[in-house]
């Protein structure tokens, strides 16, 4: 039997450098196959992922003895060398330095796999940008 039991849902956050719009259909079709691979060899399937064209969400239930950081690091620092690989764009594709990572609660799970879900439309209403500053905001994160 075990003796641990967690469940701890976080909802990640990374961009490309500079914010820059190139995961369009093209390029985000492959990464999101990559990056559904990858989480899983890493041990932290992703339970629902979305690219749009300048940033990724994906929500993971991270395992007790792993760390964001860690996943973090592997997930952006192997799909951006694997990116590079397969020349799927122009010139050298990058992620912007740091991410998001936020708490989710059992009761806003599947309110938050919707969000995720439906980010094409979301985005039609908020960009990007202001959708980040509006979370710091929530969650109380300013910049130094």
């Amino acid at each position: 039997m075990r003796h641990s039991h967690t469940r701890i849902w976080v909802h990640v956050v990374w961009g490309t450098k500079h914010r820059e719009r190139v995961l369009f259909k093209e390029a985000g079709e492959p990464l999101y196959q990559h990056l559904l691979e990858k989480s899983e060899e890493f041990g932290i399937p992703l339970q629902r992922l979305n690219i749009q064209p300048e940033h990724v969400h994906g929500l993971i239930d991270l395992p007790s003895d792993r760390c964001v950081a860690d996943f973090m690091k592997h997930m952006k620092g192997e799909s951006a060398h694997w990116f590079n690989q397969q020349h799927i764009v122009t010139g050298h594709f990058a992620w912007q330095r740091g991410y998001g990572a936020y708490s989710v609660s059992a009761s806003q799970f599947d309110v938050v796999k919707n969000y995720i879900q439906n980010q094409t439309r979301h985005h039609q209403r908020h960009t990007f940008a202001d959708e980040y500053d509006d979370w710091k905001r929530r969650y109380g994160v300013f910049d130094d």
